[in-house]
C-alpha cells in the first residue's frame, strides 16, 4: 500500500510543542477524510526527517495517536489509520480542531500585546459580520 505524502507544516515559532502541531494535522487530516481507514502512515524516520526534527518527537506523537486508537503500529508492517472515526469521534476530532486554533489564535493575540477585552471585541464584532452576510469571515 503506498503511504501517502502528508502535509504537515511545523510552527518552530509556535508556543505548542512539535509533537502536538504532528498530532494535531493528522487528527485534522483524518476528520476531514484526508487520510482513510488502512492507509499507511510514513515511518517515525520518514516523516522525522522530511519534517526536519527529532525522531523521537515523531515517535511520541505516534505512540500517543496509538494509546487514543486513531492510528496502529504494527511491528514489520508499519503504522495505519486504525478506524474509520464514527459520528461521535469525528465530532470529538472537530471540537478538539477548534480548541486548538482557539488557544492558538489567543496566544498569538496576547503575544502580540492584545488585552483579553481587545480580543473579545474583535472576536465578537467578527461573528456578528460573519452572521449577518453568511460567509466565511474574510481572512
Amino acid at each position: 500500500m503506498k503511504t501517502p505524502r502528508m502535509q504537515i507544516k511545523i510552527d518552530f515559532r509556535s508556543s505548542q510543542p512539535i509533537y502536538l502541531q504532528i498530532m494535531e494535522q493528522i487528527r485534522e487530516m483524518v476528520a476531514a477524510g484526508e487520510l482513510k481507514q488502512g492507509e499507511q502512515l510514513p515511518t517515525v524516520r520518514q516523516l522525522a526527517t522530511e519534517l526536519r526534527v527529532n525522531f523521537n518527537t515523531v515517535a511520541r506523537a505516534y505512540r500517543l495517536l496509538d494509546e487514543s486508537g486513531l492510528i496502529s503500529t504494527q511491528k514489520g508492517r508499519g503504522t495505519f489509520i486504525w478506524e474509520k472515526p464514527n459520528q461521535d469521534t469525528l465530532q470529538t476530532l472537530r471540537q478538539q480542531s477548534l480548541e486548538n486554533l482557539t488557544r492558538q489564535y489567543l496566544a498569538e493575540a496576547i503575544r502580540m500585546g492584545f488585552s483579553p477585552q481587545e480580543i473579545e471585541s474583535i472576536v465578537l464584532t467578527s461573528l456578528q459580520q460573519w452572521r449577518e452576510q453568511g460567509a466565511n469571515p474574510a481572512p
